[in-house]
């Protein structure tokens, strides 16, 4: 375990004091159990945390990563890097609220968007991006995948794959399934039909959910995180936000960097 230089000193205290205010706004903004939301994301307070419409720069595509398997669980384990992944749903205040403390640490996350809330949200795709971080596709209504026919799971793929194609001009980077950890054969194959080489899984389960509390959701992750984890994280829980400055202190203080899965793996 690395001990803290004084520049990480600084960092984790300033994370620390950062914590209150985005916890704070995230409550005076009404979170909700990350099952909906309404109203659009509040005005920011810095260029950094704008939605910035107009940007014209293209979404990344899917990309096929030759040495990983159809199914990734987990990057390199010999490399000190990993990757934070969020459900994309809930309150787009409290998303809002989440992707700033990251920023704030100079992390990248990868977000799993859920179609209907991209419906509702549409400003929150280019935030995503515009804030450096990896937008992929997490069904078009967050319903169980491995339970439905061909036809219909096929639809919830294609149906958040076109939305953000229409909002970034790109399918998005990644394709998670919805309600389950791991993917079956079928959803496997109708994901490479609809242009996803691979499916992204998770390695840590925050568990944050459950709503048990910021400190359960930092436990969650620390004490199984390691070089490659992928994290599985959600947006729309107020645990989230106020775990997040203490976690992403923790991944410093362990010379652990939070990337996008796409760096993670390239």
């Amino acid at each position: 375990m690395l001990n803290p230089s004084p520049r990480g000193v600084d960092r984790r205290s300033a994370l620390r004091a950062g914590a209150g205010a985005a916890v704070a706004g995230a409550f005076a903004a009404g979170c909700t159990d990350g099952e909906g939301g309404a109203g659009p994301p509040p005005a920011a307070a810095t260029p950094a945390a704008s939605a910035r419409p107009g940007t014209t720069r293209a979404a990344p595509a899917p990309r096929t990563f030759p040495a990983q398997p159809a199914q990734i669980v987990n990057g390199p384990r010999d490399r000190p890097k990993i990757a934070l992944t969020f459900h994309g749903q809930g309150d787009p205040k409290v998303a809002t609220a989440v992707l700033a403390e990251a920023e704030r640490a100079g992390a990248k996350v990868t977000v799993l968007a859920v179609g209907t809330w991209l419906d509702e949200h549409p400003r929150m795709a280019r935030r995503i991006l515009d804030g450096g971080h990896d937008l992929g596709n997490h069904t078009q209504r967050h319903i169980d995948i491995s339970a439905l026919a061909e036809r219909d799971a096929y639809a919830e793929i294609t149906g958040c794959a076109d939305r953000l194609r229409r909002m970034t001009g790109s399918i998005g980077t990644w394709f998670r399934p919805s309600r389950t950890q791991y993917a079956t054969p079928l959803v496997q194959r109708l994901a490479r039909r609809a242009g996803y080489p691979h499916i992204l899984s998770y390695d840590v389960d925050s568990l944050d959910f459950t709503s048990p509390g910021a400190s359960a959701v930092t436990r969650n992750v620390t004490g199984r995180i390691r070089n490659g984890s992928v994290v599985s994280l959600h947006f729309g829980y107020a645990d989230t936000v106020a775990a997040l400055p203490v976690l992403l202190a923790d991944l410093d203080r362990r010379g652990l960097r939070a990337v996008t899965t796409t760096e993670l793996l390239t």
